[in-house]
């Protein structure tokens, strides 16, 4: 029986915190931490898209593995259906395995190609014992195939006879199989051709309108992405959030400075406009986590940082509306 959400919220992340030691010598002694994932807290409410935006090493991907307990989080809370998994163990975890699953970002790396596509995409029906007999599993295989728009005749071809946009949707098929209601996508069109990537999002989008128990945790680096599929999105630097808030509103308003500097790089159909637009350039390369800055993590690279920023780590406080902000100078 599944735990009752609280108001409508699926997931509740609060100062979620994951650090990898840094070891050294022949005893493996501890000299530092990789802050990967900082302070981080949102919530994700059942049935909406939460886009998750950021450069590469700000800790998207690890919030997501800490979310399915794929990682064990350093310290803070995870609460998954009303009931808090953050330090639960394995064996505790193994019952709720089956209403999260993961789309992972290699269409080509990750699908056993040893596997048929109808076995990959039957493996959690196994698993969880979901099928009571081979043909119900069967027909179950077929249904998920046709769900995500492949034929079932392809069911006994394996992975390098499909092409990538194929692969992803056998990787989809294999995340629904299990009946999940919560979907973690990290970066699942990256590696995509242009032509592809919108097929994959038109899919999501269309399951989620079938499936009206699917939630998404849509993990990416590009927000001209995240804003056709999420709902809200949140942005995401060196270990921490920076803005939370709806789509239309950070589009129209965005109010963290790194917020609008990753959004002056998206390009705009319009050329008149787009020969228009001022583009905010950031000085220097992100920061290493293992080394992360004092006060605020993005003051070396803001062009409004003040001396305060340097001291004190911005709390993310609702500006009103739901839009959420961590930044002194806003």
């Amino acid at each position: 029986m599944k735990s009752p959400s609280r108001n409508g919220k699926i997931v509740e992340v609060d100062d979620l915190k994951m650090y990898f030691p840094v070891t050294r010598g022949l005893l493996r002694h501890k000299v530092a931490d990789v802050k990967a994932v900082d302070g981080v807290s949102f919530h994700i409410k059942r049935g909406e898209t939460l886009g998750l935006v950021g450069e590469s090493g700000s800790g998207k991907t690890t919030v997501g593995r800490c979310i399915m307990r794929l990682y064990q989080p350093t310290s803070g809370h995870i609460i998954f259906e009303g009931q808090d998994i953050s330090q639960l163990s394995e064996h505790q975890m193994r019952p709720l395995r089956s209403r999260m699953s993961l789309i992972f970002q290699d269409p080509y790396g990750s699908l056993d190609p040893r596997q048929s596509a109808g076995s990959i995409v039957g493996e959690p029906l196994k698993v969880f014992h979901l099928a009571n007999s081979r043909q119900e599993y069967r027909e179950r295989v077929e249904e998920l195939f046709r769900i995500v728009g492949l034929d079932p005749s392809m069911m006994d071809r394996v992975p390098h006879e499909f092409s990538g946009g194929q692969r992803q949707r056998i990787g989809v098929a294999r995340a629904l199989a299990s009946n999940a209601s919560l979907l973690i996508c990290d970066e699942p069109i990256s590696a995509l051709d242009v032509s592809i990537q919108a097929q994959i999002i038109n899919l999501l989008e269309e399951l989620q309108e079938r499936l009206k128990r699917l939630t998404y945790l849509f993990i990416a680096h590009d927000l001209s992405v995240v804003r056709h599929i999420s709902d809200r999105i949140a942005v995401m630097y060196l270990g921490r959030i920076v803005e939370v808030t709806d789509r239309k509103t950070l589009y129209e308003n965005p109010l963290h400075p790194y917020t609008k500097s990753l959004l002056s790089a998206v390009p705009v159909a319009d050329p008149f406009l787009e020969e228009k637009r001022k583009r905010i350039i950031l000085k220097g390369e992100i920061p290493s986590p293992l080394t992360p800055p004092s006060g605020c993590n993005f003051h070396p690279r803001c062009p409004m940082a003040i001396s305060k920023c340097k001291k004190e780590v911005p709390p993310l406080r609702d500006t009103g509306g739901g839009h959420e902000v961590s930044c002194i100078r806003v």
